[in-house]
């Protein structure tokens, strides 16, 4: 059974990330892709990187070459970007972001890295195993618990500001088992999809908007 796509992303981008999700979050729906991230990097000159998957949590090379084909001329018409670059598409991979609360729940029992907005309990960083998930928060069972302390630290997931998996052999296995669960042709291996998108080059323009919006 499927999952809602357009359920809440608690991490969300800002800026000009945040204004590129706009822009691709409908076109993903439509196509049956929930968003997961949206993220720009400086690699190779510029690159826009998308990560989504399909109501069942995979993503191929197909997914990736149809929402790509999809997103390439909403891109062009909105110009969000004022500046040569790369268009990626992918899936979110073995050790993915975390953003909506099913993530944690499908998670449960794998370990993870949370990072949070504010302090709560005299830190933001958290490393330990998804013990446990609802609508509204995450328990990380933290490793390094002093003696006599609680090792449970329940977190609003409206508090999130980073959250990802942590690889491990346990992970990779549960993947392989999924994979094998629902298996895809050889050219159908999930992998990324980059395209080379040209725009009009204005670097002053970029620079000032990414000082400004930019992560």
């Amino acid at each position: 059974m499927g999952f809602d796509l357009t359920e809440k992303r608690y991490i969300k981008e800002t800026g000009l990330e945040a204004r590129i999700a706009q822009i691709i979050e409908p076109v993903a729906n439509d196509l049956g892709y929930a968003l997961v991230r949206v993220k720009l990097t400086q690699e190779n000159g510029m690159t826009l990187q998308i990560m989504a998957e399909d109501a069942e949590g995979r993503f191929t090379i197909s997914d990736c070459e149809r929402l790509s084909k999809d997103l390439s001329p909403v891109l062009d018409v909105e110009d969000p970007i004022d500046r040569e670059y790369h268009l990626e598409v992918s899936s979110p991979g073995i050790d993915r972001p975390l953003v909506r609360a099913r993530d944690f729940a499908r998670f449960i029992g794998h370990e993870a890295k949370v990072e949070l907005g504010d302090m709560i309990e005299g830190r933001k960083r958290f490393r330990g195993i998804i013990a446990g998930s609802d609508e509204e928060t995450v328990t990380i069972r933290v490793p390094d618990a002093p003696m006599g302390t609680d090792p449970d630290h329940r977190l609003p997931l409206a508090m999130l500001a980073e959250a990802k998996l942590v690889m491990t052999d346990a992970l990779m296995e549960k993947a392989r088992l999924e994979q094998a669960e629902h298996p895809i042709d050889d050219d159908e291996e999930i992998e990324t999809l980059e395209m080379g998108l040209e725009d009009t080059i204005d670097d002053d323009a970029l620079s000032e908007e990414s000082d400004t919006n930019g992560r």
